[in-house]
């Protein structure tokens, strides 16, 4: 069982929420909503090394081809994943793809196919208040292309983020949208890129369908809580895919 106890000190000062500094090494992260996912990340890398486990956010580092590189959950939605976001630019992570879960918004897409996001509807309420809702949600070009060379047969299109799973008119918001050309929908991914273009950021967005378009959202979540195959073989491909564009000798290059 974790305590904190087997988790790395970290040196004074450290931010308030993720409990990280600088001094982890790295301008590259991996975010992800749920902690177990970060465990699932550690998996993949070598020499992964335990940081912090405060609230929602659980860390991890260690070197993927000889890249070092951040895995961090952030919760559900976009106030915590805000405040992930923000404190990760305060100690100097650069590039941040978010891995995550969604919703197909078209029947053709089905449970453990991957989505890139080109753009986000910004249906949540926090990335307003950062900034007018007809500024852009867009990824960082030079991530993006490199999702390209990286996950060729992925679906790509412009995505929704919203801020509730159980909100009345979920299946007529979800029904307009769809007939608009929204390919998913999740919680972060607006945030994350309004708050990586206003810092400076590099950010992606790469998701894991979970819920069939007009499906059961309770089964779907299910799905992935106990690791249905696809789901769960979704959730892999989406991990290898960041961690190989974070890897990637362009990024070096930059």
């Amino acid at each position: 069982m974790e305590t904190r106890d087997n988790y790395q000190e970290v040196q004074e000062a450290p931010q308030p929420h993720i409990q990280l500094t600088s001094s982890i090494g790295t301008a590259k992260a991996i975010i992800v909503g749920d902690p177990k996912r970060v465990d699932t990340i550690a998996a993949h890398l070598d020499n992964a090394t335990p940081l912090a486990y405060n609230r929602e956010y659980k860390s991890v580092v260690g070197t993927y081809k000889g890249q070092r590189i951040l895995a961090m959950s952030t919760g559900i939605g976009a106030p915590s994943a805000g405040i992930g976001i923000e404190e990760l630019h305060n100690i100097g992570i650069q590039y941040i793809i978010r891995v995550g879960s969604c919703g197909a918004m078209k029947s053709a897409i089905g449970l453990g196919k991957t989505i890139i996001a080109e753009g986000v509807v910004r249906d949540d309420g926090l990335s307003r208040r950062y900034v007018p809702e007809i500024y852009p949600a867009v990824p960082s070009s030079i991530l993006l292309n490199l999702a390209h060379r990286h996950a060729p047969n992925a679906y790509y299109g412009i995505i929704r983020s919203h801020d509730g799973f159980y909100c009345d008119n979920n299946q007529d918001v979800e029904s307009f949208w769809a007939n608009k050309g929204i390919l998913a929908d999740d919680m972060e991914s607006g945030i994350l890129m309004v708050i990586g273009r206003l810092r400076g950021l590099h950010t992606l967005s790469i998701l894991n369908n979970v819920v069939l378009y007009q499906g059961d959202i309770t089964e779907g979540i299910n799905n992935l809580v106990y690791n249905e195959n696809s789901v769960s073989h979704g959730e892999e491909q989406s991990i290898l895919i960041a961690l190989n564009i974070l890897s990637d000798q362009e990024l070096e290059n930059h």
